[in-house]
C-alpha cells in the first residue's frame, strides 16, 4: 500500500515538473535583439519641491542623458518633448536607458530638429506586485512628478501641457491609476504605453491593498468612460516568454467602442515579431525601435510636443504596432495617380498567377490585371512582393487608353508588413469602378526583388481541420495535404477557442522542383485578440508550431486559423495532435496563483488526520502518511460544486453579501455560467477537472514539501546539537505559562510597532525551535537505546544473571526509565509538529512580501504602514505560541475527559518516565549507581560505553 502511494505521488510531482517545464521552458529562444548605450548613460537628479521630498524619501525623479545631452541639459534647461518611464514591481529607474539611448539615437540623426527629452522615476525597487500599501503612494508621487516636469518647460513659447506614460508591469497599471486621484487633471496624460503589465487582475493577490487598488481603477475608468475616451492607452504584452505576467492580463476594462485603447501582444507588433520575457520586453530593440519611431512620428514639427489631435496618435500607434502598411502616417492616398512610362514597359496578365523578378537594372515595369473576366470566379486578388522599396505598388486602374492606364487610384494603403515580405489581399466586391488591377513593378535602384501575384477563391482556399480533444494525448492526430497551386491557404481550427487547448502543430513542405522561391510563413491568428504569431520556414523543411491561446473566445463562435502564405507547385502536410505537456503548461499559466490554496487545504486535511488518530489511538502517525491521506476530493469539490451553483440564487447572493462574505474566487479558467449555460459547439467538459488536478497536485506540492522541510529539520538539529545539552524529556523547548503570555504581548507589540510579518516569523521560528530540540531528543533517545542492552550483554558475561541486569536496567522507584515507549512518545510529539510546523509555513511564506518591503525601507520608517498581515498577526502568534506545549499525551487525555464528560485533568500530573537534565536522585544501597543517576552521568560525560564496557569518570 506504502509502495502505492509512493507511486501515486511520484506520478503527481512528474505532472507537476513536466507543468513546470512547459511554463518555463517551453517556448521559443530569445530573439530580441540588445539595445546598447554609445555614450556612458547619465542620471540627472530632478529637484523636488521641499514638500514632496519630505512626504516621499525614499522615491526620486531623474533625466536621463547621454554624451553632449547630458551637459546641455545640466541646468535643466530642456526643449524636448517629455517621456515619463515607470518602472515596475522591484524595478530600477535605470531601465529607462534603453528608450533613452535610442531617443538620442534617432535624434541625431533628424539633426536635432526634434527629440525626447526622457524622464524616470525611482520606486526604491519596491514589491508592488506582492505588497499593495504603497500602490497609492507611488501614484501620488508620480501626480507630482508630472507637474515638476511640465514646470521645467514653462518659459518655452509653446511649452508642453501633457506627459507621454510608458509604464513597465505594474508601472503601466500605476500610470492608469493616475486618473482616480480626486485631484488629478486628465489632460495631464493623454498617451500612456504600458508593457507587460497586468491590468485586468494582479498576478497574485496576497494583501487586501492590491484588490482595493484594483478595484477603485476599475471604478474609475467605468465610471469615466465618456471623460477619458480622449486618453490613448496601448497595452503590449510579452507573449509566452513572459511567464510571470501572461499576456491575458494586459487587457484592458474598456468599453469595446473605445478606439483609443488597444491591447496587442508583441509577437504580433510588426517589425518586431518576437517574444520577450518580463524584463526584455524593456530593452528588446526590435519592440523599442518600434516605440521611439512612433513617439516621433506623434511630434508636431512646428512646436516638437506631442500632437494633440486623438486620430493622428491612433492612426500613427496603428501603423507601429498594430499592422504597419508600409506608407507612413498621414500620406494622402486619395489623390489620382498617373503612370509615365512607354508602351514597352506595359505588360497585361492573362494567367491565373504572375511569378516576377526583377534584374539587377533600371528598369520601369508594369503588369496589367483585367478584372472584367475574373469577377465571377475569383472574391480576392492576392499580391506579395519582396525587397519592393516602393510604398505605392498595387494600383486600381480607372481609365485606360488601349492597352495603357492613364489614371489609377492608389490599393497599397492596406498592404500588410510580414517578416519576408509585403503582402495585400484586394476584395474584388469592393473595386466597382476599377477595371484593372496595376502592378508597379519598377526598379528605379537596380536592387533585385520579387513579386508574385494570383486571383483566389475564398471557399477553395480555406480548408476546415477539426482538432483532436484535448484529452487525446497525442494519440489522435488531424492531417490534412496541401497541394499548393496558390500562394494562401487558410486552415480552420475548428473549436480551438480555450485557454486550456494546447496543440502541436507540424507542417511538413515539400517541393518536386527546386528553384527560386519565397520563404514560407506560417501564422496562427486569433480573430477576438490581437495575439498572433508568426514563423517563417524555408522549403522543404519540417517546422513545429505551438498551438496556444492567451484568451478564449467566450462566445465559442469563432475558432484560431492558420493562415499559410506558400511556395505554388509544393506540397504542405499539416498535422494537429494534442500536447498534453502543454495542456499542463496552460493550467498552470492560469490556475497557478490558486495552487497554495490547493497546498494548504490538503496540509489542514493532514493535521486533521493527524488530530484524529492522536484522539482515537493516543498515537500519532507518520507525517508523510498523514500528508497523503490529505488528498480528499470528495471532502472539497462536491461543497464548493454546490456553493458555486448556490450563488447563481439571487436570493443565496443577496444574503452572502448581506453578511459580507468576500467574492467566491474563481479558476482562470471556469465561470460560474460554465456550470449551467449551453454554448455553441461541443460540450467541454475538461474544464471541470481542473480543480481536481490542482487538488492533486497541491497534496503533491504538501506531500514533499514536507518531505523536504523534515530533511531539512533533522540536517539543521544536527548543525545545532552541539549548542544544546542533550535531553532525553518529551517537554524539552517548552515553556511555562508566564513565559508564554509574555511572549505573547512581546510579539503582539513588535508587530504593531514594526510589521506584522516579523513577529508572525518570530512566532513560526519559535515553534521551529521546538520541532528542532524535538528532533535533538529523538536521536539521543534512540542513540542511548542502541547502547544499553550492549552493556547489559557485557554484564552476563562477566557473572551477572541477564534477569538482574534487566532488572536495574528497566526499573526505578517502580517506573520505567529507558524503554521503546519512552522514545515513541517522543516521536509521536514530533510527528505532530512537524504536521503544524508545514502548516505554520505558509502564511509566514504568504507575508515574506510585506518582510521584504519592511526591511527595504527601515531606514525611512520603522513601522510598515499600511500592514496588510497586521489583522491576522495576534491569532497567529496566540497558535503558534500555546502549540509550542502540546503534545500527544495531554492531547488524548484532554479528548478522554471530554468523551467521560469533565474537563478536569486536562494537564493531569503524569510521573515523568524520563529525567530532566541535570536532576538527582537517591543512590540505591542495593543497585549501586541508580538508573536514573547512570543516565545522568552519562549525560553528564561522567561514564561512556567503550566496547560494551562501562567506563566511570567520576
Amino acid at each position: 500500500m506504502k509502495a502505492l502511494i509512493y507511486g501515486f505521488y511520484v506520478a503527481a510531482l512528474a505532472l507537476l515538473l513536466t507543468g513546470l517545464r512547459e511554463l518555463l521552458f517551453g517556448f521559443e529562444e530569445n530573439r530580441c535583439s540588445m539595445t546598447y548605450m554609445f555614450e556612458y548613460p547619465e542620471y540627472r537628479r530632478v529637484q523636488l519641491p521641499r514638500r514632496v521630498a519630505r512626504q516621499y524619501p525614499a522615491y526620486g525623479l531623474y533625466l536621463y542623458g547621454e554624451g553632449l545631452y547630458a551637459q546641455e541639459t545640466q541646468n535643466l534647461k530642456l526643449s524636448g518633448a517629455p517621456v515619463l518611464f515607470l518602472p515596475g514591481n522591484a524595478g530600477s529607474y535605470k531601465q529607462a536607458r534603453s528608450l533613452g539611448s535610442v531617443a538620442l539615437r534617432k535624434a541625431e540623426g533628424l539633426d536635432g530638429e526634434i527629440h525626447l527629452n526622457v524622464f524616470t522615476i525611482d520606486y526604491n525597487e519596491e514589491l508592488v506586485a506582492l505588497y499593495g500599501g504603497s500602490l497609492i503612494r507611488q501614484t501620488r508621487f508620480l501626480h507630482e512628478s508630472i507637474k515638476v516636469i511640465l514646470q521645467l518647460y514653462k518659459n518655452l513659447p509653446d511649452p508642453p501641457s501633457s506627459v507621454v506614460l510608458v509604464g513597465h508591469s505594474m508601472g503601466g497599471v500605476i500610470a492608469r491609476a493616475l486618473f482616480s486621484l480626486p485631484r488629478f487633471n486628465p489632460r495631464l496624460v493623454s498617451l500612456i504605453l504600458t508593457q507587460a503589465s497586468p491590468h485586468q487582475a494582479p498576478v497574485l493577490s496576497l494583501d487586501p491593498f492590491i484588490l482595493d487598488f484594483y478595484s477603485s481603477v476599475r471604478r474609475c475608468w467605468s465610471a469615466r468612460a465618456e471623460d477619458l475616451r480622449n486618453v490613448t492607452v496601448l497595452s503590449v504584452g510579452g507573449g509566452y516568454r513572459d511567464y510571470q505576467v501572461r499576456s491575458g492580463l494586459t487587457t484592458l476594462t474598456c468599453p469595446a467602442e473605445d478606439l483609443n485603447k488597444m491591447v496587442v501582444v508583441v509577437t504580433a507588433v510588426p517589425r518586431t515579431w518576437v517574444s520577450t520575457d518580463h524584463l526584455s520586453i524593456v530593452w528588446c530593440k526590435e519592440l523599442v525601435l518600434a516605440t521611439v519611431r512612433a513617439f516621433f512620428d506623434l511630434i508636431e514639427p512646428e512646436t516638437g510636443q506631442f500632437t494633440k489631435d486623438t486620430e493622428r496618435r491612433m492612426s500613427v500607434l496603428n501603423h507601429h504596432f498594430i499592422r504597419h502598411p508600409v506608407r507612413l502616417p498621414g500620406e494622402q492616398i486619395n489623390s489620382p495617380v498617373s503612370f509615365s512610362g512607354t508602351l514597352e514597359a506595359w505588360s497585361e496578365v492573362n494567367t491565373l498567377r504572375l511569378f516576377y523578378s526583377a534584374p539587377k537594372e533600371v528598369r520601369v515595369q508594369y503588369f496589367l490585371f483585367a478584372l472584367s473576366s475574373r469577377r465571377k470566379a475569383y472574391t480576392h486578388f492576392y499580391c506579395r512582393n519582396s525587397n519592393l522599396e516602393m510604398s505605392s505598388w498595387l494600383f486600381g486602374c480607372t481609365q485606360m487608353n488601349g492597352s495603357v492606364c492613364v489614371q489609377a487610384v492608389d490599393l497599397s494603403f492596406r498592404t500588410e508588413l510580414l517578416p519576408a515580405y509585403k503582402v495585400r489581399s484586394v476584395k474584388l466586391s469592393e473595386l466597382f469602378a476599377i477595371s484593372h488591377l496595376v502592378i508597379d513593378a519598377s526598379n528605379p535602384n537596380a536592387r533585385q526583388f520579387i513579386v508574385e501575384c494570383e486571383w483566389q477563391r475564398e471557399e477553395s482556399l480555406t480548408v476546415p481541420v477539426p482538432v483532436p480533444h484535448v484529452l487525446s494525448f497525442g494519440l489522435t492526430v488531424s492531417e490534412v495535404t496541401i497541394n499548393s497551386s496558390g500562394l494562401l491557404h487558410t486552415l480552420q481550427l475548428q473549436h480551438f477557442h480555450q485557454v486550456y487547448q494546447a496543440f502541436k502543430i507540424t507542417v511538413n513542405s515539400q517541393c518536386k522542383v527546386t528553384k527560386e522561391r519565397l520563404p514560407s510563413i506560417y501564422r496562427l491568428k486569433v480573430p477576438w485578440f490581437r495575439e498572433d504569431s508568426f514563423i517563417t520556414a524555408s522549403i522543404p523543411s519540417v517546422t513545429e508550431i505551438s498551438g496556444m491561446l492567451h484568451t478564449s473566445r467566450q462566445d465559442n463562435t469563432s475558432s484560431a486559423l492558420l493562415l499559410l502564405h506558400t511556395a505554388p507547385n509544393c506540397q504542405y502536410k499539416v498535422s494537429v495532435r494534442a500536447s498534453f505537456p502543454k495542456v499542463l503548461g496552460q493550467i498552470l499559466r492560469f490556475c497557478g496563483p490558486a495552487l497554495p490554496v490547493y497546498v494548504a487545504v490538503a496540509l489542514l486535511l493532514a493535521l486533521k488526520s493527524q488530530m484524529s488518530s492522536v484522539l482515537r489511538t493516543g498515537r500519532a502517525v507518520n507525517t508523510r502518511d498523514t500528508v497523503a491521506k490529505g488528498l480528499q476530493l470528495h471532502k472539497l469539490e462536491p461543497p464548493v460544486l454546490l456553493l458555486h451553483l448556490f450563488l447563481r440564487q439571487g436570493w443565496f447572493q443577496e444574503g452572502w453579501s448581506a453578511l459580507g462574505l468576500p467574492a467566491v474566487d474563481l479558476l482562470s479558467l471556469t465561470t460560474l455560467e460554465d456550470l449551467s449555460h449551453d454554448v455553441v459547439g461541443p460540450k467541454q467538459d475538461w474544464p471541470r477537472l481542473v480543480s481536481p488536478l490542482l487538488c492533486i497536485l497541491g497534496a503533491a506540492v504538501a506531500f514533499w514539501g514536507s518531505a523536504v522541510l523534515s530533511m531539512f529539520l533533522r540536517a539543521l538539529s544536527f548543525l545545532l546539537a552541539p549548542l544544546h545539552r542533550p535531553s532525553v524529556s518529551r517537554h524539552c523547548g517548552t515553556l511555562h505559562l508566564p513565559a508564554q503570555i509574555l511572549l505573547i504581548l512581546s510579539l503582539t507589540a513588535l508587530g504593531r510597532l514594526t510589521c506584522g510579518a516579523l513577529s508572525v516569523t518570530a512566532g513560526f521560528l519559535l515553534h521551529l525551535y521546538r520541532v528542532l530540540r524535538l528532533q535533538m531528543t529523538e536521536r539521543s533517545l534512540s542513540h542511548m537505546l542502541n547502547l544499553a542492552p550492549q552493556s547489559m550483554q557485557q554484564n552476563t558475561e562477566n557473572g551477572c544473571s541477564t534477569s538482574e541486569g534487566q532488572r536495574k536496567h528497566n526499573e526505578c522507584n517502580g517506573t520505567p526509565l529507558l524503554s521503546e515507549s519512552a522514545l515513541q512518545e517522543v516521536r509521536d510529539d514530533l510527528q505532530l509538529h512537524q504536521n503544524v510546523s508545514a502548516l505554520l509555513t505558509l502564511p509566514v511564506m504568504l507575508s515574506a512580501p510585506s518582510l521584504i518591503y519592511w526591511s527595504r525601507n527601515i531606514r525611512y520608517s520603522a513601522h510598515l504602514d499600511p500592514d496588510p498581515f497586521w489583522p491576522h498577526t495576534l491569532p497567529l502568534l496566540i497558535a503558534s505560541v500555546l502549540l509550542v506545549n502540546c503534545n500527544t499525551l495531554t492531547l488524548s487525555h484532554s479528548a478522554a475527559h471530554v468523551r467521560n464528560g469533565t474537563l478536569s485533568g486536562v494537564y493531569p500530573a503524569l510521573c515523568p518516565t524520563l529525567p530532566e537534565i541535570g536532576s538527582r536522585y537517591p543512590r540505591d544501597p542495593e543497585e549501586g549507581v541508580s538508573g536514573r543517576r547512570w543516565i545522568d552521568r552519562w549525560m553528564d560525560g561522567w561514564m561512556d560505553v567503550r566496547n560494551g564496557e562501562i567506563v566511570i569518570y567520576a
